[in-house]
């Protein structure tokens, strides 16, 4: 595809709000999926620590 603008690029022939917005939708996504993933691997350290150290006892 070719644009003669930058505005053109941005609109996407009438769908730029659409388009643009599917891509936000999807990047906020990863982003909370991420953070999730790092949340629950952090939790699992702690709880196999705490396990290590009961076992320990």
């Amino acid at each position: 595809m070719e644009w003669a603008s930058w505005s053109e690029f941005w609109n996407m022939g009438g769908y730029g709000f659409y388009v643009w917005g599917s891509y936000g939708v999807t990047a906020a996504c990863i982003a909370v999926e991420v953070y999730l993933l790092k949340r629950a691997a952090g939790d699992t350290r702690r709880r196999l620590k705490r396990m290590q150290q009961w076992e320990e006892q």
